[in-house]
């Protein structure tokens, strides 16, 4: 595993400099003539990165061979609020050229369970992502895996179900199993509010792995850390 780290002014530039970034994937991609699968995430900086890649769109070439999946998914309808689809469609995905088979969502509305067990046999077709997106939570979760289930990161299956901590919200969620085996992952982290915890991770203080995004080592791609000044500002001197 390799691990980088980038801290930019603003999210906005972060989204930027990553849009940019995801543009030179599809486009790399495009020209061996192979399909790029991407799963995307929820949250505020994603969706400013689903915008100006919006804006990019007829930048790329082709996107007949982009495939996009998601991370995590809460248990509600596509067209509620909530829905991490629901964001990614409106941002991104109804400004695209692209195919609707390529669109890979989890059935937020259908039975937890079930759905857990059909969107684990899709995901399974493909050993390993190109581009797994990671948000983090004030709390050091990622995707729906929480602090009080960290089992989730070593489960056996591909996809289960959470439980939000506070709310009681079901959620559908991938595992450490599949974030692990990607070729690249990137958090995209801002804001002040995450920096305590980004300080601990990259220090290793004794309490770091009581937190999920600790424990995101994709075994044989790259580990990108993409920070606003914001979640930085705690980082010391050395430990990066």
């Amino acid at each position: 595993m390799t691990t980088s780290i980038k801290i930019y002014p603003s999210n906005k530039e972060l989204a930027t400099d990553f849009t940019k970034e995801i543009i030179a994937k599809i486009d790399h991609a495009f020209h061996r003539k192979k399909p790029l699968n991407i799963m995307l995430s929820g949250g505020n900086t994603p969706k400013m990165l689903f915008e100006q890649l919006a804006k990019l769109s007829s930048k790329v070439k082709s996107w007949e061979h982009v495939h996009f999946y998601w991370g995590d998914e809460r248990c509600v309808p596509p067209d509620h609020p909530e829905s991490n689809y629901g964001m990614a469609k409106e941002a991104l995905l109804d400004n695209l050229q692209i195919p609707e088979t390529n669109i890979h969502r989890i059935l937020g509305e259908n039975d937890p369970e079930n759905e857990a067990r059909r969107y684990a046999e899709e995901i399974s077709k493909i050993p390993s992502f190109d581009l797994i997106m990671l948000g983090m939570g004030d709390d050091g979760h990622t995707v729906s895996i929480f602090p009080d289930h960290l089992d989730l990161m070593n489960s056996p299956k591909l996809c289960e179900v959470a439980t939000h901590p506070k709310t009681g919200q079901k959620r559908i969620t991938i595992t450490g199993k599949v974030i692990n085996a990607a070729k690249t992952v990137a958090f995209l982290v801002t804001g002040k509010n995450k920096a305590g915890i980004i300080a601990e991770i990259f220090s290793k203080t004794s309490s770091y792995l009581t937190y999920p995004a600790s424990y995101i080592h994709p075994e044989k791609g790259e580990l990108k850390w993409l920070l606003d000044e914001e979640a930085a500002s705690l980082i010391k001197h050395g430990t990066v």
